[in-house]
């Protein structure tokens, strides 16, 4: 047995460790106080707390007859993310919200179960800082496929991540309103199948940007008034352009573990200088609220476009050094819905935005040996140098039902279209779909299964370029065209603080050309809140 399989052997003895480590009951940290204009105007606070992106947390319900109930000491998040917390419910004649913990250990094992992490809130002291102004958070989150049929090979991949957060509030700290300071580290370790099999989009969403501790954000962020939000740091642009919509508190991308759906759509990242996570990059961006509230969002950003960003030495880098240009996006929003998803209007969401990217770049025919071509028939390809790339994008998601009877179960839907330029974008279109019911059988209401998928367009400047090499006697090529993949997944949580989400995808033309069978993979993903 190698020393990488130890190392991982090792790693879920420690996971394994954490359902044997004493817990303090559920905790009822005081809500995070709001701007004076923002809560006189009806919108809600829009500096969060960091959280951890791609953790496994959705929020609490919050029923009407339970104005004074405390959801716990992990605020809302709309970072993408899979989700795996789920609110307590309390309807009429439910039990009360539970105070403050006083002990060390939490009464009963059912109290362990529903506290909001698996170490909970000892002694009440992670609450206290959090009245104080300091929120801290981690997690640990894996995922783990292997393919039964198709692909180069068999194979099986297991790769995992460990996330800490801390938050200053100044506001409660201080009493002042001067925003708040988020800090995020991952660290990742592991192995990925995409390469394996292979395929455009890895069915692992964790997996990548390299396997190692990341500076994830380190900014500060301001609400100036009920019409201005602003961050500045180090950022990536996935927490806020092009990002999945909060639905329970969480991220709806993220119920899926194909990269390809959680997170952002990836081709946006594949065509241009596009900020992804777990990397920080120097950017700031300011969001307009024209009317007051969040039914109307008017947004811009910048962001240093740094290719090297993945590499171990600059992890932890800070600065400009390895900028080769910036990422300017913009993005118009409309939402409609209640205070949560539990009550009110039905949840719905309408957002375009674009790009344009200054850094200079080889055109589209550079790609032509990540399809097969033989370097030395790629490299007699002319392909000139563009300055500046653009692309846009559309995105539609709509809660389409709320149980009468219950709701804690509902229903959502999302659909997005991507595009990018077609001088230098390797997959100029892509499109997901997604549908994700949240209760699934009597007594689950916090279980979830989803099902969503996937088509990406490679550019067809690189189709016909094969085609017609094929045309002129080289027989050995294969021609791009599309991969397309579906998700079927069932999220069991035995606990709120515990995720476990076995399913399988199905891609065809994996990897975009006819060279390998159809793949059938199983996977299992499975996150644990700190």
């Amino acid at each position: 047995m190698n020393g990488d399989c130890w190392k991982m052997i090792g790693r879920a003895l420690l996971v394994s460790l954490a359902f044997c480590t004493t817990a303090n009951a559920q905790n009822a940290s005081s809500p995070d106080s709001a701007h004076q204009d923002a809560a006189s105007s009806g919108r809600t606070y829009k500096a969060r707390p960091t959280q951890l992106r791609r953790s496994t947390l959705l929020q609490p319900y919050h029923p009407a007859d339970e104005a004074d109930f405390n959801s716990g000491f992990l605020p809302e998040s709309s970072y993408p993310m899979p989700s795996i917390l789920m609110a307590p419910y309390f309807g009429k004649g439910g039990r009360p919200a539970s105070k403050r913990q006083t002990t060390l250990l939490p009464p009963s094992f059912d109290n362990w179960l529903e506290q909001d992490g698996v170490f909970g809130d000892p002694m009440g002291w992670r609450s206290y800082l959090q009245d104080h102004g300091v929120s801290m958070g981690g997690r640990y989150f894996e995922d783990t496929s292997a393919n039964a049929t198709g692909g180069r090979a068999r194979a099986g991949r297991y790769a995992d991540e460990f996330a800490f957060n801390v938050d200053i509030d100044f506001k409660k700290m201080t009493g002042l309103s001067l925003g708040m300071i988020h800090f995020m580290m991952t660290d990742r370790r592991g192995a990925g199948l995409g390469n394996a099999l292979p395929v455009v989009n890895s069915p692992q969403e964790i997996y990548g940007a390299g396997e190692y501790s990341h500076l994830t954000q380190l900014s500060w962020e301001m609400v100036w008034n009920k019409y201005v939000d602003t961050e500045v740091g180090e950022i990536n642009t996935e927490n806020d352009f092009e990002q999945s919509s909060t639905y329970w508190g969480g991220n709806l991308y993220c119920q899926f573990q194909n990269n390809g759906l959680c997170g952002m759509p990836q081709s946006i990242a594949m065509n241009s200088g596009y900020g992804f996570y777990p990397s920080a990059y120097p950017g700031a961006w300011v969001k307009f609220y024209p009317a007051g509230n969040d039914h109307y969002l008017i947004q811009f950003g910048a962001y240093s476009v740094d290719p090297r960003i993945t590499e171990r030495r600059r992890a932890w880098n800070l600065g400009l050094g390895g900028a080769t240009g910036m990422f300017l996006p913009f993005q118009l929003g409309w939402h409609q819905g209640g205070k949560d998803d539990y009550s009110g209007p039905l949840q719905t969401n309408v957002k375009i935005g674009g790009y344009w990217d200054t850094t200079e770049v080889h055109d589209v025919y550079s790609q032509l040996k990540s399809y097969g071509v033989p370097a030395q028939l790629a490299q007699n390809v002319q392909s000139p140098k563009v300055r500046g790339r653009f692309g846009g994008w559309f995105q539609f998601d709509r809660m389409l039902e709320r149980d009468e009877n219950d709701p804690r179960r509902s229903t959502a839907f999302f659909g997005s279209f991507t595009w990018g330029d077609p001088r230098t974008a390797v997959a100029p279109y892509l499109m997901t779909l997604g549908l994700v019911r949240k209760g699934t059988f009597p007594g689950r209401p916090d279980d979830t299964i989803s099902l969503g998928g996937k088509i990406i367009w490679i550019n067809p400047k690189l189709s016909h370029w094969v085609r017609g090499m094929q045309n002129s006697g080289y027989k050995d090529l294969y021609r791009p065209g599309t991969e397309s993949a579906l998700e079927l997944n069932y999220g069991y949580r035995p606990a709120r603080w515990l995720l476990i989400r076995p399913g399988f995808q199905y891609y065809w033309r994996p990897g975009a050309t006819s060279r390998y069978k159809d793949v059938l993979l199983f996977d299992m993903e499975a996150g644990i809140t700190f």
